[in-house]
């Protein structure tokens, strides 16, 4: 019984490597692979035959068919590499590249919402605005009540706000003497908006004041074409004696024409910001569609693109800064809708999507 089983596989075995050894393709090699020691091969179907043999016998004739299977393995694995490295030979013959030679330089380029950002800048700066930086992880302290946004109002729903599971942070000894410790129950945010620097510049620079702060802000809103859970914003902020509404109006069309290159239609209108009195929101009609209704302006030929008003008293007095002596302005301004309405992009989704044929004609 022992020797019959031995020169059964022993057959088997020289039969797979002549096949192996004759084999012209990769799928053929495959087949015989499958053929012999697959599931149902017939290498395979003899190691089930072993089971019923007596025990005597069983661990020497066990012993040989494992080798015998290593041995097709080992032919297979060499065979296989064997085409792999004709199939290489073969392309590299026919589609030859010389690696040394000389290849078109393609440069990169500022992205579009860098561009704007850096144009802006460049605006604010020329009218003696300084140019400030900070954090995107907020106290609410600083995202919402020092702005004069009490617990109860909109703004602090968690559908608008990002909260973060976090220690509470700890105030360093300036910022307890100026909240009265109100920070240190505030929780952590990813910042609404730009507008979290207002106090931090008033409180780190006093009055008079000229300043933008550009960076990235955070909604929990659905997405759409106009809507987006990131995107960057601009805030500016100028305090000084005898500060008006005529100033306020002054900044904001220097800011439009030197961005547009060109007249742009506006209206002005009352609105409501908890840390302005009064508030407008300045819109401007529609460059994609020219106001006669799309997808971005929701049909109604008009864009929310700068709220803004004359800096409240208390947000004045959270800064440490006297109302009665100073006034001043504020405006808040979507960049990223600013770069949709001068290069007319129809998606704001498209602004973050690391999509190179999108990124490629900025």
């Amino acid at each position: 019984m022992t020797n019959f089983m031995k020169s059964k596989i022993q057959k088997l075995k020289q039969d797979a490597l002549k096949e192996i050894k004759s084999s012209e393709t990769f799928d053929f090699l495959k087949n015989i692979e499958k053929k012999y020691l697959g599931r149902k091969g017939e290498l395979t179907n003899i190691f089930h035959e072993i089971k019923n043999v007596s025990k005597e016998v069983r661990k020497d004739i066990g012993k040989f068919a494992n080798q015998s299977k290593k041995e097709l393995e080992i032919a297979l694995k060499e065979a296989g590499e064997n085409f792999k490295e004709a199939t290489a030979s073969k392309i590299l013959g026919n589609d030859w590249l010389d690696i040394t030679l000389p290849t078109e330089k393609k440069l990169g380029h500022l992205h579009p919402l860098s561009q704007i950002q850096y144009d802006i800048e460049d605006i604010f700066s020329s009218m003696g605005f300084m140019i400030l930086d900070g954090p995107e992880l907020e106290s609410e302290f600083y995202n919402f009540e020092a702005l004069n946004i009490p617990k109860d109002h909109p703004a602090r729903d968690m559908q608008d706000t990002f909260y973060i599971k976090s220690k509470h942070q700890t105030p360093n000894a300036k910022e307890k003497s100026i909240t009265n410790n109100q920070i240190s129950n505030s929780q952590l945010v990813l910042r609404t908006h730009t507008s979290n620097l207002q106090v931090r510049a008033m409180q780190k620079y006093g009055a008079p004041l000229r300043a933008i702060f550009p960076g990235r802000v955070f909604r929990s809103e659905a997405t759409d074409a106009g809507h987006d859970t990131t995107f960057d914003q601009v805030e500016g902020l100028m305090i000084d004696k005898n500060i008006s509404i005529a100033n306020l109006i002054s900044t904001m069309k220097a800011l439009l024409s030197g961005i547009f290159k060109r007249d742009v239609v506006v209206r002005l209108r009352p609105g409501y910001f908890p840390f302005v009195e009064p508030g407008f929101e300045l819109d401007i009609e529609c460059l994609i569609c020219g106001g006669s209704g799309c997808s971005v302006c929701k049909g109604n030929g008009w864009l929310e693109l700068l709220p803004c008003g004359m800096v409240h008293p208390n947000v004045l007095k959270y800064g440490g800064i006297n109302s009665k002596k100073y006034s001043g302005f504020a405006f808040g301004l979507g960049f990223t809708r600013l770069v949709m309405m001068k290069y007319k992009i129809s998606d704001i989704r498209l602004m973050l999507g690391g999509d190179l044929r999108f990124l490629n004609q900025f």
